[in-house]
Parts: C-alpha cells; structure tokens; sequence
C-alpha cells in the first residue's frame, strides 16, 4: 500500500494536538421535538496541551440538538468560552512553537463542512505567561467569535 508513507508523513507534519479532550458536563438548553432527540445544550469539555506540562484548558460551546444534531448534520453556533488553568508546575517543552502564529493546540468540528472552533497557544516570554487564544473559522461581519485565557508560567 502506498497510502501508509503519505499518512505517516501527514501525521508527523502536523501541529500537536490536543490528544485527549473529555466532556466534564453539559446542560440543556432548550427542548427539541417533544424530548424525542437531543436537546439543544452547552457542552464543557477538557483538554491538555501537548507541549506543556502542568496545564488543563476547559472549553463550553453551544451544540444543537434535534434530529439534525443527532444525526451530525447541524451546524454549531459560533458561541463559546475559554478558561485554562495550572494543575500543577508549569514546563514548556522546548520544541513548543515561539512566534507571532501561534501553535494550534485543539480543534472540534462544528459543522460538517469548514467550521470548527480551534485553540492556538502563544507564548509571552517576556511576562512569562502562555496565552490560549480559541477562535471559530466562521466568519461573522469580517471577524471571527474568539476568547483568551491566560496561564502564568511558574
């Protein structure tokens, strides 16, 4: 098979990424369709960064529920927040990317098509904070829905 070199090139020149994300909780919202489907609701979700140690970031979006959302065909509002916490000390790897573009850390698809809301990472060296940056690619009125967290580095 010739497809497995072209995969395991991709999967190493990909940025790293979250590798594990758990849902904490969620809460309902509104009702769809009698209780029949899934209600649309906020759902909280963990992640840590791959490439520093010693930070959990938790992330609520709005998901749609009906039959649509069920189904995975319904499109996500671009609405959520972002807190990131230390868990313990903090130790930025040193292969973690420095610079004005970030290094993109999670990602999660709200639509079925070209909508996700990511996170990227950005070190402040000078302040010695990390910042966490979650953005939607959905455009709205020229730019998009973001938050900021921010994390000393101990």
């Amino acid at each position: 098979m010739r497809l497995a070199p072209l995969a395991a090139l991709l999967l190493l020149a990909a940025p790293a990424m979250a590798q594990e994300t758990k849902e904490i909780g969620h809460v309902n919202t509104a009702l769809t369709n009698l209780g029949l489907t899934r209600s649309h609701r906020v759902v909280i979700e963990r992640f840590d960064d791959p490439e520093v140690q010693g930070v959990s970031c938790y992330i609520s979006q709005a998901r749609t529920g009906g039959l649509s959302g069920m189904v995975g065909l319904a499109e996500d509002p671009a609405r959520f927040s972002l807190s990131c916490t230390a868990t313990g000390p903090v130790r930025v790897a040193e292969g973690a990317r420095r610079g004005e573009r970030g290094e993109r850390v999670y990602e999660s698809d709200t639509s079925l098509f070209f909508k996700e809301t990511r996170v990227h990472r950005f070190l402040d060296e000078e302040r010695g904070v990390i910042i966490y940056m979650a953005w939607s690619t959905k455009l709205v009125d020229g730019s998009p829905y973001n938050a900021v967290a921010v994390v000393p580095i101990r």
